[in-house]
């Protein structure tokens, strides 16, 4: 694929750790912090560095859970001081008597993204609180505000996955790394007949990650057999790109090119809607058309 042939790219799934951890104190969610973010801290300004070596125009930030919990301080002063390049996916405390303030205030701060963290390196498993009914006003505070919900997930969530799609239909859900599909039986994808089932959900976004990059290339499965089947089924504009940097170890620039050349099998029109059209999308914050050469 020219190197040319993609003008604006859009990275919806990024992370940033301050160096200061006196302002900003580790406290990640249940108590164990993650390898990459120990390994790996990158600041917001080291993030804006990953990104223009990359040529990535613009990014959302993802809230670290691993690192700070329901902390959002370092990731709202992210995007207070960048706000021409970052928007921010905060998380919360769902059961918390003031959930609904709580978002309330990380909304108002600039934050445009609510984020579920229900399983990870640190949480293995499948959480069983996702569709607890006590959640439910927090989603109805999103549904009202038009914030899209990241959910952090596995396939063991796909009951309570069908309850929140269907119980609140304007809400736009984005499956974190496509839920950890697995794709390694290759064509039909078996194994991924649940998510494909999925697609007459027209609330349900993907984001396509460089975890899926990688796994759309083990076992059975090619990149040209999975892509064109993924966008066939659920189109390009429910699909965006995340390079999850720097959970996702780097440079950055490696990640964009290996996404690009996973994708080099779509059309044009399809890779420039994975990869900043659908971001813009969701958050229309990132929509002001700032073309970067890719």
């Amino acid at each position: 694929m020219p190197a040319t042939d993609i003008k604006s790219i859009i990275d919806i799934h990024t992370h940033v750790i301050s160096p200061d951890t006196v302002r900003h104190p580790l406290a990640p969610l249940g108590g164990t912090q993650s390898d990459w973010s120990r390994k790996r801290p990158t600041s917001a300004a080291d993030l804006i560095a990953a990104m223009d070596a990359a040529g990535v125009a613009k990014a959302a930030v993802v809230q670290a859970s691993t690192a700070y919990g329901c902390d959002n301080g370092y990731l709202a002063e992210a995007v207070a001081a960048h706000p021409d390049r970052f928007t921010g996916v905060f998380s919360i405390d769902m059961f918390a008597p003031d959930a609904v303030a709580t978002f309330d205030r990380w909304h108002a701060a600039g934050l445009t993204g609510l984020r579920l963290f229900t399983t990870g390196s640190t949480s293995p498993g499948q959480a069983s609180w996702l569709a607890d009914p006590r959640t439910f006003p927090v989603w109805e505070r999103a549904e009202a505000l038009g914030v899209p919900v990241c959910l952090q997930m596995r396939p063991e969530g796909l009951a309570d996955l069908t309850t929140l799609l269907d119980r609140f239909r304007t809400v736009p859900i984005v499956l974190d790394h496509l839920a950890r599909v697995v794709l390694s039986d290759g064509p039909p994808y078996a194994a991924a007949a649940w998510l494909f089932a999925l697609a007459d959900r027209p609330n349900l976004f993907l984001k396509l990650t460089s975890r899926t990059v990688e796994q759309s290339a083990e076992g059975g499965s090619t990149p040209e057999a999975f892509f064109p089947r993924l966008v066939a089924a659920f189109g390009a504009d429910r699909i965006a790109w995340g390079s999850n940097f720097p959970a996702h170890a780097g440079p950055m620039a490696r990640l964009v090119d290996a996404a690009k050349r996973a994708l080099a099998c779509l059309s044009a029109a399809d890779r420039a809607q994975i990869f900043a059209g659908t971001a813009q999308r969701l958050y229309p914050v990132l929509a002001d058309r700032t073309e970067v050469t890719a």
